[in-house]
């Protein structure tokens, strides 16, 4: 998902560290407007990740090209924002496709490589909302919650195992993307809507520092404590911080993060 959003924010720090990017997006525009931009340290790849086929194709056709990556990340993500009975079946099954089953493609593709090599960092781009849901994003929270669940189980595998790979996972409160327009926070200053540059520079720091978690805004944190708590209490908890209420506005516009 580096055509836009955080995706190609992600995509030119990293780039501005030295790294070369193999970016992957839906969005042609987009993945043109980034080769134009840094013709000598981008490769693009234009493949729709709600495809299985597709996505092992283009991770084939990377491995032939490139001969495999050192930092896998798995940002594309898109979101309905609809009550459970007015999602169509054929949204919900995209929401899976594009949030959590390409991650498994696209790690099986590339981590036999980083296995061989003796180096290789996986980032899952999760949400907050994958650990804590609220109305209206019953796929998207579902996938969400499955994407951290899928970091969690890498990373106990991979320590199992004695691999050297790295594992990272990302959870951050709604982003200023335009995926989530619309939405609101009931508290600014202890759950605001994140902006996209911020979020980025921390992906960056969190990877460079081979952090195991980034969890954005801090108080997203108390979900943890939180689950302890008799269900009455925490449901009320979260009507109290509004995260309940907070997709009642949403108008998104159904992109790729």
């Amino acid at each position: 998902g580096a055509g836009k959003g955080i995706g190609r924010l992600l995509a030119e720090r990293l780039i501005k560290r030295g790294g070369y990017v193999i970016a992957w997006d839906i969005d042609q525009t987009g993945l043109q407007s980034l080769q134009d931009t840094y013709p000598d340290d981008v490769d693009t790849y234009l493949v729709d990740l709600s495809q299985k086929t597709a996505v092992q194709e283009t991770a084939q056709q990377v491995l032939y090209d490139h001969g495999g990556v050192d930092i896998l990340v798995n940002n594309a993500g898109i979101v309905q924002g609809k009550s459970i009975l007015d999602c169509d079946d054929e949204a919900i099954e995209r929401t899976f496709a594009i949030n959590i089953l390409a991650h498994f493609w696209t790690v099986r593709a590339f981590l036999p490589g980083m296995i061989e090599r003796g180096y290789g960092h996986i980032v899952t781009v999760a949400s907050a909302g994958g650990l804590i849901a609220a109305p209206r994003l019953s796929d998207y929270s579902s996938s969400k919650f499955a994407a951290f669940g899928f970091d969690e189980a890498l990373r106990m595998e991979f320590k199992r195992f004695d691999l050297p790979i790295k594992t990272t996972v990302v959870c951050p409160y709604y982003v200023n993307t335009g995926m989530f327009s619309g939405v609101k926070t009931r508290f600014s200053s202890l759950l605001p809507i994140l902006e996209p540059q911020d979020v980025a520079d921390r992906m960056v720091r969190a990877i460079e520092k081979e952090h195991k978690r980034l969890i954005m805004p801090p108080l997203t944190y108390i979900v943890f404590p939180a689950r302890l708590l008799p269900v009455s209490l925490f449901d009320t908890l979260v009507d109290f911080f509004g995260i309940s209420k907070s997709m009642e506005d949403f108008i998104g516009h159904g992109a790729h993060e």
